[in-house]
């Protein structure tokens, strides 16, 4: 198979890539076998970090516990309402867990002072369709209905995610129009993984051979999430490259590689919402492969591409600090948590 011209990846990230094990495809053997591989504990991962966990349990609508991790700075002013950053983790809808990736969201914590909580939304085959942007929805109503309690302005939260959870991000922030709450400052997408075709350029072009991430793990990931829906089934919260409504929609950052499967589905979506009158700020990163800033963050390109996100984040929380330095909680109705430890959390 002859494959379609394409950038190329940018040299020092290819060198890179190269100790890497790269795959071409996946299916559900490779997905056990990587869902049985070890992934460093909790405390591993923020250690070192002036960081105090918290862990909450959110029932979901069906009763299924949706676990929160709020991760406070430990030198925070208590009687000073933080902004916060809701973190979605990547993994194509079937893989990884609340900490993935992190160390993103934790550099704004320890520059800006963000309160971040990152949610264990349920993945693929075992929860399909809208059940993981469900989770999310209902942790981020948790969390605007308990800002007061967790040192959180409710004027200032942010979505952010990358991958899958870009993607989860964008619906997300669909959901919670639609639904007329909780309020949201803005949208981070980061490579976000936005429509379930396939069918771009961009995917065309990395395909037939292994990759980070290939239009043929692309569709064992889609067809995994969707169980067996049909194209006019999928929800455009599930897959918001089908929204065809893009306005009264939080600001957003749109940042992908121009060497990787979702660079034109990003670069859509961000100029869906031009057209629809809203602000999108759009990164195309030349020879940037998919997450390569999460992989690989000391790299010339990941430590641009980092700086310039978190510029857009000190701007905007600014300026939503400006706009409402003193909003109250929202009432927004979430349901009751109960704390890790087992105690309840109202």
């Amino acid at each position: 198979m002859t494959s379609m011209p394409r950038p190329a990846v940018d040299p020092e990230l290819h060198a890179l890539l190269a100790g890497m094990p790269l795959v071409e495809r996946m299916d559900e053997q490779i997905l056990a076998q990587l869902r049985a591989l070890p992934s460093p504990s909790p405390d591993s991962l923020l250690a070192g970090r002036r960081v105090v966990r918290r862990e909450v349990d959110v029932p979901a609508e069906d009763g299924a516990a949706v676990r929160l991790s709020v991760l406070h700075p430990a030198d925070r002013d208590p009687g000073v309402p933080a902004p916060c950053v809701y973190w979605m983790h990547g993994g194509g809808m079937v893989l990884g867990d609340r900490f993935g990736q992190i160390d993103i969201p934790l550099e704004w914590l320890e520059r800006f002072g963000v309160v971040v909580v990152t949610v264990e939304y349920r993945l693929a085959p075992e929860a399909t369709g809208t059940a993981a942007v469900e989770d999310c929805h209902r942790g981020l109503a948790w969390v605007a209905a308990h800002a007061g309690e967790l040192g959180v302005d409710p004027g200032r939260i942010v979505v952010a995610g990358i991958s899958a959870g870009g993607g989860l991000a964008a619906g997300l922030c669909l959901l919670a129009r639609d639904r007329g709450t909780p309020a949201i400052a803005a949208q981070l997408l980061i490579c976000p993984m936005l429509d379930h075709r396939n069918v771009t350029i961009s995917s065309r072009q990395y395909s037939g051979e292994p990759g980070v991430w290939t239009r043929e793990t692309n569709e064992f990931a889609w067809r995994t999430l969707l169980g067996g829906r049909d194209d006019g089934e999928v929800s455009p919260y599930v897959s918001p490259a089908r929204a065809t409504d893009l306005s009264g929609l939080p600001t957003a950052y749109v940042d992908t590689g121009s060497a990787e499967v979702f660079r034109d589905e990003d670069v859509a979506y961000a100029s869906t919402i031009w057209a629809a009158g809203g602000q999108a700020e759009l990164h195309v990163w030349a020879g940037g492969p998919h997450g390569f800033d999460a992989q690989f963050p000391q790299a010339q390109l990941s430590v641009t591409a980092r700086r310039t996100r978190g510029e857009w984040l000190g701007r905007v929380l600014r300026g939503a600090a400006a706009a409402a330095p003193t909003a109250a909680a929202a009432p927004v109705t979430a349901g009751g948590a109960v704390a890790a430890d087992g105690s309840a959390d109202r």
